[in-house]
């Protein structure tokens, strides 16, 4: 399984970004055997979970921080996870990684996590 996450940058603070995971499956698999979650690492801080979704049960958790703001979608056609992300504040600063984690249950456990994409930066900046 690999994970491609895209479609970060910089923007102002109250602005948009989406983010993408393109995800290429092992043969025989499906979007709907993996829960895809993002995470974000800021500078000087742990990798924390901001947002997951379970494909087959179609459940979603985020974090508190983002509740509201963030939206988490799939689209099983294109095999990519999004992240829609409104209201953009200073603090959501940070690199973002998208990750697969083998079976349904959610979890913002990063350390559950069984394949991870690379980073791609999100900057909040007047």
């Amino acid at each position: 399984v690999q994970l491609q996450a895209s479609g970060g940058g910089l923007v102002h603070p109250g602005g948009s970004l989406r983010l993408s995971c393109a995800v290429s499956l092992a043969s025989g698999h499906t979007l709907d055997d993996y829960t895809i979650g993002w995470f974000r690492q800021a500078p000087g801080k742990e990798r924390e979970g901001v947002s997951c979704i379970s494909s087959s049960v179609d459940s979603t958790w985020y974090d508190d921080s983002v509740k509201g703001r963030f939206t988490i979608s799939r689209d099983n056609a294109k095999i990519t996870v999004y992240l829609q992300m409104n209201s953009l504040k200073p603090e959501d600063t940070a690199v973002y990684y998208c990750a697969a984690l083998v079976g349904w249950a959610l979890s913002w456990d990063r350390n559950e996590y069984d394949y991870w994409g690379q980073g791609t930066q999100v900057t909040v900046s007047s």
